[in-house]
């Protein structure tokens, strides 16, 4: 079983331009986006090869300076999975391909772990990706990001044997309910990490975009839209904090963590 992770990172972001390259200054100093996802790339264990995904030669310039591999792909893709798909048309011979994404660098390298062997686990599942159980904070700190008109993070909803029924940049499901701080509820954080099957994978850019796709902006509504099986695996936080880098001001929140992880 070999892996194959790709961390897709695109200069031209709608709403946060030159993204991959914004600095984070976390207590091993201050290291770009891209680099530290890329380093959190190479902490998962079982992966045969890790490449950066780009069409910008910025990004790609700065990336072999801090020695990762880089592939280059068209500015023709819409989403990182588009982006991915374009990776093994030029890189065979993988069994599971991952989509680490380039917003994501708090990633803990046992999310990525477990997404893979719970696809493994699964054969009908043509995608996996990895949901983390929100506690009272999280649930409100996504909540005031709506009010404020951001995306702070998406939500998914799953059934029998983790089968996903839905994806949100809502808060779903409404539960009408105000948590303490430490609280578990009954909302999933979708982690932005994704393991393909390569045969699902290279099918995904035929397939037409959705409406759901069009309206929520979430790649992964197309496997859904088309019928396809995509797995949620629930993942531990093990005391770690989790967050995406979506918007200028998710800078310091991510900076925060860093700091406390430390």
């Amino acid at each position: 079983m070999t892996v194959l992770i790709a961390i897709p990172a695109r200069y031209a972001s709608t709403r946060y331009p030159g993204k991959p390259l914004v600095a984070l200054r976390g207590p091993d100093g201050e290291k770009t986006l891209i680099r530290r996802s890329w380093d959190a790339a190479m902490t998962v264990r079982g992966v045969d090869r890790v490449v950066v995904a780009t069409d910008d030669d910025r990004i790609k310039a700065h990336a072999e300076a801090f020695g990762a591999e880089v592939v280059m792909t068209s500015s023709a893709a819409q989403n990182g999975t588009e982006r991915c798909a374009e990776v093994v048309q030029q890189l065979t011979g993988f069994d599971v391909v991952v989509n680490l994404q380039g917003d994501a660098p708090l990633t803990p390298a046992w999310f990525v772990e477990d997404l893979v062997a719970g696809l493994l686990a699964d054969p009908q599942a043509d995608i996996a990706t990895p949901v983390l159980r929100c506690d009272g904070r999280a649930v409100a700190g996504f909540l005031a990001d709506r009010r404020a008109g951001r995306v702070g993070g998406t939500t998914a909803v799953f059934g029998a044997g983790g089968r996903a029924l839905y994806f949100s940049k809502e808060v779903i499901p409404y539960t009408g309910k105000t948590y303490d701080e430490a609280a578990p509820t009954p909302v999933f954080h979708h982690v932005g990490v994704y393991a393909y099957r390569p045969a699902a994978l290279a099918a995904y850019p035929s397939w037409p975009t959705g409406p759901l796709e069009q309206l929520e902006g979430l790649e992964q509504l197309r496997f859904l839209e088309q019928g396809r099986k995509v797995l949620c695996v629930e993942v531990q936080a093990r005391g770690r904090q989790f967050w995406e880098l979506n918007n200028p001001s998710d800078v310091l929140v991510i900076e925060a963590m860093m700091r406390e992880m430390a």
